[in-house]
């Protein structure tokens, strides 16, 4: 016997979803509006539609969790974290079930962590006959990333080790990732995004999608950049944000791109950008270069040599913990 569990009920609470589809029985989670989401390019509402960053949680003394989903044609982890710590994880790919079993038969926090670069709709969860199940109320400080697919991550083992998820459990951050797989742009309406979503920290590392599009060159990126600062900054006037520069990609290191911004001079103009921003009067901006969290001695994590590899990301992450959280988002 089990007790089934609604997946629109109140007691689930989903952390870093920006929004939400309730359609044929099911609850899909979207990290940009749902009903605007026309209003937005189309690879990144493609991208938007896979949950990095979210999570499932609850407080329960159940042993088992089990649910029913629509099955992914993508590959597709589901990971579990019990009071923090991982416990286990189940492949969704082509299935619509999963279950963990044996978990701690007290009251604790259940995480479930939803697959970083696959769809993902829960059709119902249930828990033992009898268990107890509590909304969680996430007192941590509330991290918003924003980036590209560097930031989305899909190449991480599972939703556990994408670099945006180790620096949250790391430090202890309540996470919302908006990083967008080749669609980080720097668009006025995923600033406005960024802008309404409480946080208490900030961050984003942009750069390598403009760069690789040519979409912003010269004479627009500079200004680009602080733009979607001063978008963001209408709602978190002095917030701790950190602008983050892109990390090593051989190739474009020195050579222009078509409009011609190497990633080199990107790096300049960006904290050119951060250092404009404080001198007229935003004390709480900073910049980061990029080769700071992922530099020339990990070269050989960069199989394509722009994305890091599984081991890359765990790196990238440890990195970011020790050169901008620890320091930046400890106040």
């Amino acid at each position: 016997m089990s007790l089934s569990i609604r997946p629109d009920d109140t007691r689930l609470t989903w952390a870093g979803a920006v929004s939400f589809d309730y359609s044929d029985g099911a609850v899909m989670p979207w990290r940009i509006p749902f009903e605007e989401r026309d209003l937005f390019g189309g690879p990144l509402q493609v991208r938007s539609a896979f949950p990095a960053g979210v999570r499932i949680a609850f407080r329960s003394d159940t042993s088992v969790v089990a649910g029913r989903v629509k099955p992914s044609e993508q590959p597709a982890i589901l990971d579990l974290c019990v009071d923090g710590e991982f416990h286990s994880s189940v492949d969704l790919t082509e299935r619509d079930a999963f279950s963990f079993e044996d978990l701690p038969v007290e009251e604790k926090l259940v995480e479930l962590w939803l697959p970083q670069f696959a769809q993902f709709r829960l059709k119902g969860l249930e828990i033992g006959d009898g268990a107890t199940i509590e909304p969680y109320e996430d007192s941590r400080p509330r991290w918003t990333t924003y980036g590209s697919s560097i930031t989305h991550c899909a190449k991480a083992e599972r939703p556990t080790q994408t670099w945006p998820s180790i620096v949250a459990r790391g430090h202890g951050l309540n996470l919302t990732c908006l990083g967008y797989g080749g669609s980080c742009l720097l668009e006025a309406s995923v600033a406005r995004i960024m802008r309404d979503i409480p946080a208490d920290f900030l961050s984003m590392k942009v750069g390598i999608n403009i760069q690789s599009t040519n979409s912003l060159g010269p004479r627009t990126f500079r200004s680009a950049v602080i733009g979607f600062v001063q978008i963001v900054r209408e709602k978190h006037s002095d917030t701790p944000f950190v602008v983050v520069s892109p990390i090593l990609s051989p190739p474009r290191e020195t050579t222009p791109n078509l409009v011609g911004l190497s990633l080199s001079d990107m790096r300049n103009e960006i904290a050119d950008a951060v250092e404009a921003l404080r001198a007229h009067g935003d004390a709480n901006i900073h910049h980061v270069d990029g080769l700071r969290v992922f530099g020339p001695d990990r070269a050989h994590l960069l199989p394509d040599e722009v994305h890091p590899n599984a081991e890359g990301y765990k790196v990238l992450g440890q990195n970011f913990l020790r050169e901008v959280a620890r320091p930046l988002f400890s106040g």
